[in-house]
């Protein structure tokens, strides 16, 4: 049997299993799979919770507005029963279902919508479909047990019926409740990014360190974009369902003005949504920047360390290039006593006089540092003393 909520009060709470909610304010909510609130004419809006359609078909009989909300475990099959028993096509939950992350099927009398409720943790993107289907005086939302923003927003939403003109129009009524369930989805789905900027601000973080591996930067970088490219892509084809909607050409929409500006108004969030989220692609970009600038300085440091080793190696070299030619031409002659301190004086001298001058050479063509990461050539030094 289906509880119902009115004037603040719950009925039949002998009969269901209750638990506190996560508000805080002490109030008891049952654990049902769907949650409803309904304005029956004339009445006072009228919070309902049950398991199955059956228990609310014969309660939203002649109301002016109702949205349900459920919850299930398998969105395609169970979401397909629980449209059809609310009077919605056979073919509409899967047809939705077929669309990437959105889709928009207008049937003149009803109404399907498929919106990307986002979750993201760390840089692990994760996407639930979210079904909004809408005919006369009528809002069905439906999707997984993983998602559970309708669910919060349902403690709140005969609060924002009450507040609805009684003389509103019921397509008015219905294209307002849209809008708003639309808004807090949109919501929710830009609280996420803030996780994304955690991410990022550890990235940088790690950028700092000049010891990170290159290969786990790399990493981490791109799985960060990826999944915010990814996050840009609902945004975008969430907007292109407002586009849809903003101008009132299906049926079961209002046509007013002035409740279509609702849907201008989600347009701009959204815009403003993408443009936030382009911003820091373009600062990831640019710490792929860094990262190759990086990069690029390790193998700048490596490549003057081979040079600075080869220099002294072309000094000692030639040092040693010209005393053993004298002493292979000194084994040919017959030298001996003074003849051989002679030479052996020659070859000091040689030796001595062959290492400076091939110093000298090196050191005009090069600067000689005393660390790696002083190489430089001695043009580009000239040329920043300048």
């Amino acid at each position: 049997m289906a509880a119902i909520e009115g004037n603040g009060t719950l009925e039949y709470r002998a009969e269901m299993k209750v638990q506190t909610n996560g508000n805080g304010n002490g109030y008891e909510v049952p654990k049902k799979k769907a949650v409803a609130v309904t304005l029956p004419p004339g009445s006072k809006p009228l919070k309902l919770y049950g398991d199955s359609a059956d228990e609310f078909i014969p309660k939203i009989q002649g109301s002016s507005l109702t949205w349900i909300n459920f919850t299930v475990k398998d969105v395609e099959k169970d979401g397909t029963l629980v449209a059809t028993a609310f009077g919605f096509s056979e073919s509409m939950v899967p047809t939705l279902l077929k669309g990437y992350f959105t889709n928009f099927e207008d049937r003149d009398v009803e109404l399907g919508i498929l919106l990307p409720a986002v979750r993201v943790k760390k840089v692990d993107f994760q996407c639930f479909p979210l079904l909004i289907l809408v005919k006369k005086n009528l809002v069905l939302t439906i999707h997984s047990e993983d998602v559970s923003r309708l669910v919060n927003f349902s403690r709140y939403a005969e609060a924002f019926v009450r507040k609805l003109p009684e003389n509103m129009l019921p397509e008015d009524k219905v294209t307002t409740m849209l809008c708003r369930i639309i808004d807090e989805n949109n919501n929710r789905n830009f609280e996420q990014l803030r996780e994304i900027e955690d991410q990022a601000d550890w990235l940088s973080e790690s950028l700092l360190d000049m010891k990170a591996e290159r290969s786990m930067l790399g990493k981490s970088i791109y799985e960060m974009k990826h999944t915010l490219i990814v996050y840009l892509n609902t945004l975008w084809r969430t907007l292109d369902v407002l586009n849809n909607l903003r101008y009132g050409d299906a049926d079961v929409i209002t046509d007013n003005p002035k409740v279509l500006a609702k849907v201008n108004l989600l347009v701009v969030d959204v815009t403003q949504q993408i443009s936030l989220s382009e911003h820091m692609s373009e600062v990831l970009a640019s710490g792929l920047e860094v990262l190759q600038s990086i990069y690029n300085n390790q193998l700048q440091v490596l490549n003057n360390r081979m040079a600075l080793a080869m220099t002294w190696l072309t000094i000692l070299g030639t040092a040693v290039l010209v005393p053993n030619t004298l002493a292979t031409i000194g084994g040919l002659l017959p030298l001996e006593g003074s003849s051989l301190t002679w030479f052996l004086y020659v070859i000091l001298f040689s030796t001595l006089a062959s290492t400076a001058l091939a110093w000298w050479w090196v050191s005009k063509k090069i600067y000689l540092p005393t660390r790696a990461d002083e190489f430089v050539p001695v043009n580009e030094r000239r040329h920043r003393k300048r």
